[in-house]
This record gives structure tokens, sequence and C-alpha cells, in this order.
């Protein structure tokens, strides 16, 4: 009797410590984005929970423009919601200095340096890492080869925005249910503001002149726009205003788009057979330009970053290294083919054989990259660092109010030259109320 007691004791209290155990599992809430990437990294995140399975996650998926309010106001406010966030090139410095980020930290076998420079630099201060990409991209030209070649004509690297329209209006066919050319319209800093603003930088326009004055209603900004709205009203989809990458994506996916200039990243999508028709009918060119090169095409990084207000430090430093690690690429590629991975990262990538056989994109998606200068983005002198944003808090509530103005011109709601007196109004009243002048 007393051996039977002993024995449900110990077995009691081996269950009650499995229980503790359990119990004790650190819970991380991952916000991200909707797009092809970050969903897989969902489904492939199940490895990284069989190899700690102390660890358990929550994910919080979220369209681009919502994602962005959410981690902000939760950053900004210290809420502690989430204990990774999927954040970009403009936030990370100026969260990092606020000190709202945690600076990641890294063995010698994540290798830090094999990041690209570009990429690396635009999640640093100071030199000290306070996001990992866990994707890096610029923009370029993807466009139907078959279409092109048919109508007689080419897509030189860097091609003219005049020819641009030109080989639009070659390939248009709406009767057959292709687009000459797909563009973002949908309004957001991240969404049409930004491919605007590359359009723009080739046109010679900037966001600030070197006293910080808004120069939205210059000359510059004029003409781009007009040619922007102009040549996606004449030969693009119906309802360009509404549409962004995801919408696009679907359209060109389909044999809908004879040319998208768009995040590199798409490329992968394109040319995927289980995603695209015309997988085997695209080719790539270097983003085009008006009056200079400077700033025609933008450097982003969709990154995984561990917010101060986070109670699980350390096990969110484990998994942001872990999905930007070159184990996790590797993974990716096990499970789903090199032209899946998510590039424009690491340079160990870039001199895969494998990579390089499967990713028809990759030359073109690496000069791209490679080609963009956040410090030097603009044809007149600047004082800001980016090229498709201005790198101050105060731009985000302006890239979004510009935004929405270019969208009503799009839509034919509104002029472009009210359209960009509006956006000017608003752009002068943030920078007022910011002190940047009286």
């Amino acid at each position: 009797m007393l051996s039977t007691r002993k024995t449900l004791t110990a077995f009691a209290a081996c269950c009650t410590a499995f229980s503790m155990s359990a119990s004790a599992a650190t819970e991380l809430t991952i916000a991200t984005v909707n797009n092809g990437h970050m969903i897989e990294m969902q489904k492939l995140s199940e490895e990284f929970e069989k190899q700690n399975p102390d660890i358990k996650l929550n994910w919080v998926t979220l369209e681009e423009g919502v994602l962005r309010q959410r981690v902000t106001t939760d950053i900004a406010t210290k809420g502690g919601q989430f204990d990774v966030m999927t954040i970009g090139m403009y936030e990370t410095p100026i969260w990092a200095e606020k000190g709202w980020l945690k600076e990641i930290e890294t063995d010698a076998a994540y290798d830090v340096d094999d990041l690209l420079p570009s990429m690396r630099a635009g999640l640093s201060v100071d030199g000290k890492l306070y996001a990992v990409p866990f994707y890096g991209e610029s923009s370029m030209v993807m466009y139907r080869k078959d279409l092109v070649d048919k109508a007689g004509m080419t897509v030189p690297d860097r091609a003219t925005w005049g020819h641009i329209r030109d080989v639009a209006a070659a390939i248009h066919d709406p009767d057959n249910g292709v687009y000459g050319i797909c563009l973002r319209g949908k309004p957001g800093w991240g969404d049409n503001t930004a491919f605007v603003t590359t359009m723009a930088n080739s046109f010679g326009a900037q966001w600030f002149d070197e006293n910080w004055k808004p120069q939205l209603n210059s000359p510059e900004w004029n003409h781009a726009v007009n040619f922007y709205v102009d040549l996606l009203s004449t030969y693009g989809p119906p309802g360009s205003s509404s549409n962004s990458f995801n919408e696009i994506l679907a359209l060109f996916n389909e044999g809908k788009c004879g040319m998208w200039i768009d995040a590199t990243i798409a490329a992968s999508f394109i040319t995927d057979p289980k995603q695209s028709k015309v997988h085997d009918k695209v080719a790539f060119a270097q983003s085009p330009v008006a009056v200079t090169d400077r700033g025609a095409n933008w450097l982003w990084a969709w990154a995984l970053a561990v917010p101060a207000a986070t109670q699980n430090t350390e096990a969110a430093q484990k998994f942001v290294t872990w999905a930007t690690s070159k184990d996790y690429i590797k993974l990716v590629a096990e499970k789903n083919g090199w032209a899946s991975v998510p590039t424009g990262t690491r340079q160990s990538t870039y001199e895969t054989q494998a990579f390089l056989d499967a990713a028809s994109f990759a030359e073109a998606e690496l000069a791209a990259i490679n080609s963009a200068d956040p410090a030097n983005s603009t044809q007149n002198p600047s004082p800001y660092v980016g090229v498709q944003f201005a790198a101050i808090p105060e731009f985000q509530a302006i890239g979004i109010a510009t935004g929405q103005q270019l969208s009503s011109a799009l839509a034919g709601k509104t002029t472009v030259e009210k359209a960009l007196q509006s956006a000017n109004k608003s752009a002068d009243r943030e920078m007022r109320k910011s002190g940047y002048y009286k």
C-alpha cells in the first residue's frame, strides 16, 4: 500500500511538473503583412516550433496599410500587443532612435556580414542592427515579352517614360483582356505614393527643398503626375485607383497586364508556374527615367523587429534570426524550389548556382537593388534620406494625405493641379507644426 502511495505521489508530481512546463511556454504574437512570402513563413514556422517546443507562435496577418497603422499605434503607445513586428526601412531608424526597438543580437552562425550592404545599412543606426530583412526589394519593369516582340517593340534598361508609353500603346488590347500597363493607384504612403515618388524623382522632382519646404506644387511634380494619370487612364485596367500590389499581381498572373513596374519581389511570383499563366513569357528591365536616373527605383526591405515593450525578448530574438537566416532560405528551397525563396537580403543567395538557374529575374533584381541610393535620390540637393519616402517622422502623415489626393486625381474626382496643391498645403501644415520652419 505504501509503495502504491509513493508511486501515485511520484506520478502526480511528474504530471504537475509537465503541466507547469506546458503552461510556461512562451507565446509570441507576430504582426505581419499578407503577401506570399510572409504567408509561406507562417506555414514553415511549424519547423521553428518543432525546434523550440517552449515557444508558441500567434499570427496577426494584415493588409499593408492596416499593418502600418496597427504597429505604429502599438509601438508609439508602448502597448505591447506584438512581440515581433514586420516593419521596413522607413520605420526602423526612426523608431530605433526613439528607443522603441530592441537591438538585434546575432551570433556567428547568422553571418550578419552576408546581408547585402544596402539592406543592412537601411536597418541600422550607428552601426547597430535594429531589424533583420526577411526580404529586400527595389523596383523594376516586368513585361510580357511575347506581346512586346509581337508589336515589334523592345523594353531596354532605363527606357524613357515616353518609350514606356509607346510600348503600352502598342500592346494595349482591352478587347482581348490585355491592358498595356498596370501601376499602383491605391492610396497609401507605401502604395501609390511610393511608386509615384520614384517616377517624380526621375522627372527631377523632390519632396522638400533644402529648407524643408514642400515642393509638391512644382512643375516637375505636375509633369510627372499628369503623365502618370494620363498613362494609366489610357492604357491601364479599370479601377486602377484601387489597385495595390496584390490586385495587380493577380491581374498579371491572369495575363491581363502587358507591363508592370513594381517591387522586384513580384518576379518570383509571376515566373512561378503554379501561380502564373504567363510564367514563361516574362522579361525584366531596369526602371524608366525622364530627365535623370536618380531615385528612379526604390529601395525597401520588409524586416522583422522586436519592440522594446515586449516581455519575451529572448524568444522574439530567436524567431527573427531563424526566419531571416541562411537556413530558412534553404528550407524554403527544399520545400518549394529555389525560385520561391525570399530574395534581396543575402549575398550568398545570389552566389548559389541553383538559385541563379531557377530565377530568371535574379540578375535584374540585384542590379536594381544595388543601383538604388537613398542618400542621393533627387536631381537637385535634398535634405532627406530615402528614395520613395523621406525618412522623417512627419512623412507618414504627409505621404498618406498625398496618396489620397493622387488616387482622387487618377479616379477623375479632381484635377492633378488641385490634388497637388492640396497635398502641398497638407505637407506645409505638417512641417510648420513640427517646427521645421515658421
